[in-house]
């Protein structure tokens, strides 16, 4: 249940006095130092808000920016983290409003153009450790793909306010202050944005909760492996389930079924060129990263993503993306 999410409070008093107080007053190395230690945070939770990540990566450059042009707005005291986070949510409306996107329905990912995956490499960048004690493990069910395009239906500030109080951990009242409302108001938002997703999200079991891949999705994703390496289209269709759902970002097409994915296996492992897989994984997922040796290519050359949702034993959903952030993975771009 949505309302039950909560990971961490934010910490305010994470930053030093000292540090804040000369980055306020115009210390450019202080104020880029101090910004720094809140660059993934704040990506994580833009990419939350859009979920794209490389508009994700704008919006933090974005909220850097702001934050420095408008330096002297900031009151003092413990709450230099807050501070950040009120300028990235809402240079996020601002982006939002601009590109006037819209999603009244969600059929399929297919309907979310826009939707990229993130890298567990950098979500765990977000584990506690001895510098960040206060630090939010990212766990499966508020980052999976499948959270990430329910919450694109909520309106802006709905959606705002759900990631703050539900994810983030945040009061009642420090979310209508972030978002210039009244404390009634940030209420109902939320309780409207948990409705949705208590109607629209499926129900997972508590192993969600964590970080970790399952045993079950490290086989699965072995045997996803395997069968595109030998070009076993046999042995990939076994490790499916009937009602497959395949789908592939930004393009609209929506494949449901085994009938309908069965002769795209047969020709996509076969007639491009010969494959190579790596493991990894993306929103808390197992995913294989796929290259491509085209015919009269002597190299293995990055070719596209393959998130796995897998339910009861089986593969139940493949989301699809190109290869633009292998980088971001920390993949090379040939092998």
């Amino acid at each position: 249940m949505p309302g039950s999410r909560t990971t961490s409070s934010v910490p305010l008093d994470a930053d030093t006095d000292a540090a804040v107080a000369s980055a306020v007053a115009g210390d450019e190395s202080a104020f880029a130092a101090l910004v720094e230690r809140h660059r993934r945070e704040l990506h994580v939770h833009c990419y939350r808000m859009l979920g794209s990540f490389e508009e994700a990566e704008d919006l933090v450059q974005e909220t850097f920016l702001r934050a420095w042009r408008n330096r002297g707005s900031f009151e003092g005291g413990p709450g230099f983290r807050a501070w950040l986070y009120r300028i990235a949510t809402n240079a996020c409306l601002d982006a939002i409003r601009r590109s006037k996107r819209r999603l009244p329905s969600l059929h399929s990912f297919a309907e979310v153009p826009w939707l990229q995956p993130y890298p567990d490499r950098l979500l765990d960048e977000l584990a506690p450790s001895e510098a960040e004690p206060h630090a939010v493990v990212v766990a499966k069910e508020t980052i999976e793909l499948t959270f990430l395009a329910v919450i694109q239906l909520l309106p802006p500030r709905q959606r705002a306010t759900l990631v703050l109080r539900d994810l983030l951990g945040w009061s009642a009242g420090e979310t209508a202050s972030l978002l210039d409302t009244s404390v009634a108001a940030a209420n109902s938002a939320l309780q409207r944005a948990r409705a949705t997703l208590r109607e629209r999200l499926p129900t997972r079991p508590s192993e969600w909760s964590g970080s970790e891949p399952s045993d079950e999705e490290r086989v699965l994703l072995r045997g996803f492996i395997d069968a595109h390496e030998r070009a076993d289209a046999a042995a990939a269709v076994a490790l499916v389930r009937e009602d497959i759902r395949v789908t592939m970002p930004p393009h609209p097409w929506c494949f449901d079924g085994l009938a309908a994915i069965e002769p795209l296996l047969h020709e996509g492992l076969t007639a491009p060129g010969d494959w190579r897989l790596v493991p990894t994984r993306a929103n808390r997922q197992p995913t294989a990263a796929s290259y491509l040796r085209a015919p009269g290519d002597s190299e293995f050359r990055a070719f596209k993503f393959d998130v796995l949702r897998v339910e009861d034993g089986k593969i139940v959903e493949i989301t699809t993306f190109d290869a633009s952030l292998f980088s971001a993975f920390g993949l090379p771009p040939t092998l």
